[in-house]
């Protein structure tokens, strides 16, 4: 059984920052890749962020050149580091973790951004 666990949702001011961090831990052997998605109510989950083991990454384009991931391979954790946040990135922040012939889904942390 695989275990994430969230954390760093919260309440934030526009243009303010946070950090996310999620750590899977259970049997799990081989990550292939690690990364966020958020969703809103009433659409569907989107990509924020993945990074692979090997550390390359990939953003989604609301988010590019204000966000960070990153990935500690020892710890089995992934970071997400947001800065001038905006209203529209309110929304659940989910962790994923893929690894071979598997995804894991965390169970998601609120993020909310005051105008």
């Amino acid at each position: 059984q695989v275990q994430l666990v969230e954390s760093g949702g919260g309440l934030v001011q526009a243009g303010g920052s946070l950090r996310l961090s999620c750590a899977a831990s259970g049997s799990i052997f081989n990550i292939n890749y690690m990364g966020w998605y958020r969703q809103v109510p009433g659409k569907q989950r989107e990509l924020v962020a993945t990074i692979t083991s090997g550390g390359s990454t990939d953003y989604a384009d609301s988010v590019k050149g204000r966000s960070t991931i990153s990935i500690d391979n020892t710890k089995n954790t992934v970071y997400l580091h947001m800065n001038n946040l905006k209203p529209e990135d309110t929304a659940v922040y989910y962790c994923i973790v893929l690894e071979i012939g598997r995804s894991y889904w965390g169970q998601g942390t609120q993020v909310t951004v005051s105008s």
